[in-house]
């Protein structure tokens, strides 16, 4: 994909990556739990240390803080999280308060960071 300078000079850049942490393949069950409907079934997609992609079937609206319950290899995240974007019927949820979860989500993001081979990757 080409970009164009704003100059108009047609050099061309490297899109950047505007995530602070690099996101990866993760397919669970998971339920949400929106303020005003009952329990939403749904998948992950991806996960990264922040935050969660999820397909869903039923609309949950974006800026909602909802409780997201998921299992990880290393143990059961219950965890609040906001709708932040929404594409048909795949929600990306940011953690708002995963401080009781850190452990678990940061263990499995190192896990799968080596299991999928993403280069550049470092280990903390």
């Amino acid at each position: 994909m080409e970009e164009r300078s704003q100059l108009g000079t047609g050099q061309t850049r490297e899109p950047v990556e505007a995530r602070r942490h690099p996101r990866f393949k993760l397919e669970v069950d998971i339920r949400v739990y929106p303020r005003d409907c009952p329990v939403v079934r749904g998948h992950t997609v991806d996960i990264s240390e922040s935050g969660i992609s999820v397909m869903l079937g039923i609309e949950v609206p974006v800026g909602e803080v909802v409780r997201l319950e998921f299992t990880l290899p290393f143990g059961d995240v219950d965890v609040l999280a906001m709708v932040r974007q929404r594409s048909a019927f795949r929600y990306g949820f940011q953690f708002v308060d995963a401080s009781s979860t850190r452990d678990i989500i940061g263990r499995t993001c190192r896990r799968l960071a080596v299991e999928q081979s993403v280069p550049g990757r470092e280990e903390i």
